[in-house]
């Protein structure tokens, strides 16, 4: 037997987006994926390490789920979320909403999804799932994993049942639009003062425009901090890239967000914020290669470049983010 829901199933750049974009289009609310990102407060900056990681991680957004949580607040979506310790009753779960025919998202470790094309642990990764059969669950991820894919039921369920950093004990989530839903357009300004003022004064010092500058002065010693830089450099220059983890991928996304507000708000503080956060997106592509270049080649001068480039970038997203929290004046 198969279930499966009528679903648009197009996957977009980022994990949670994606699934967002799929579960709001099904109750009928079509948004762009940087609309959504910006709309959920979703840039951000870490620099996390400790003695238990194999290496450090960087993160360009806010912590998985957060994104999530924000735009349903904003947008007066109905967000219902439920965790389990037992497998059977997650995936009871789940069901329940699919045979009622709505959508569910997840958040699992993406290492054991069969058609991940990157065995990384990453437990922050978060899935629209739209239907299943004996053996097969189907689901919707970004672009760079094949859009609407499948994987094994086993390997499903291990994916959600890891435990990790980030992970969720079996996190599954639906989202229901009310009757009147707030306009997103009257919610642009208050999302972006939001973001800057998270990213401006950030409680610690690894987070935010403060986490950059760290980033910009531990990234010099990252071969004193590996045993295969060939192998750990170009890998997280990738995650950065690609997988946006601290690259350009959501500042790309956060300019796309300015660029779609400048067609629909008159600001002077948005114009300038979308030029500068096109000017930091292409300093972060540049800070990804220097860091492959050093891994490939073994050549440290690449890293400390890369951590001269990042405290200009550091600069650019603080200069941003000042002219952006003053749009609420």
């Amino acid at each position: 037997m198969t279930t499966r829901i009528d679903l648009d199933a197009r996957g977009t750049r980022h994990c949670e987006t994606s699934t967002l974009g799929a579960l709001l289009r099904h109750e009928g609310l079509d948004l762009s994926e940087p609309m959504l990102f910006g709309l959920g407060s979703g840039l951000s900056f870490i620099y996390w390490d400790s003695k238990a990681m194999p290496f450090p991680f960087l993160g360009g957004r806010v912590r998985p789920f957060d994104l999530t949580r924000n735009l349903a607040t904003r947008l007066g979506l109905g967000l219902q979320v439920q965790e389990t310790t037992s497998p059977r009753r997650a995936w009871d779960n789940v069901v329940a909403h699919l045979d009622a025919g709505r959508p569910v998202g997840l958040q699992l470790d993406s290492y054991h999804l069969e058609y991940f094309s990157a065995k990384v642990h990453f437990g922050g990764h978060v899935v629209a799932l739209y239907g299943y059969d004996d053996h097969d669950a189907y689901l919707v991820d970004t672009d760079q994993q094949g859009g609407a894919v499948t994987t094994s039921r086993t390997s499903l369920a291990e994916a959600r049942a890891a435990r990790g950093p980030m992970t969720a004990r079996h996190r599954s989530f639906t989202l229901t639009l009310p009757r009147d839903p707030a306009s997103p357009e009257g919610q642009i300004i208050p999302a972006i003062t939001a973001c800057a003022e998270a990213f401006l004064n950030p409680p610690i010092a690894n987070l935010g425009h403060r986490g950059i500058d760290k980033a910009a002065k531990l990234v010099p010693g990252w071969f004193q901090r590996t045993e295969d830089p060939a192998r750990d450099l170009p890998q997280a220059a990738s995650l950065m890239e690609r997988a946006g983890t601290g690259g350009a991928l959501f500042r790309n996304l956060y300019r796309d967000f300015l660029a779609e507000c400048v067609s629909i708000l008159d600001s002077d503080h948005l114009r300038t914020g979308h030029r500068l956060y096109t000017e930091a997106a292409t300093g972060w592509t540049e800070v990804a290669n220097l860091i492959t270049t050093a891994g490939e080649s073994g050549d440290a001068h690449h890293l400390d470049q890369a951590g001269t480039l990042l405290h200009d970038v550091a600069r650019i997203e603080r200069e941003a983010m000042r002219v952006l929290s003053r749009l609420a004046e």
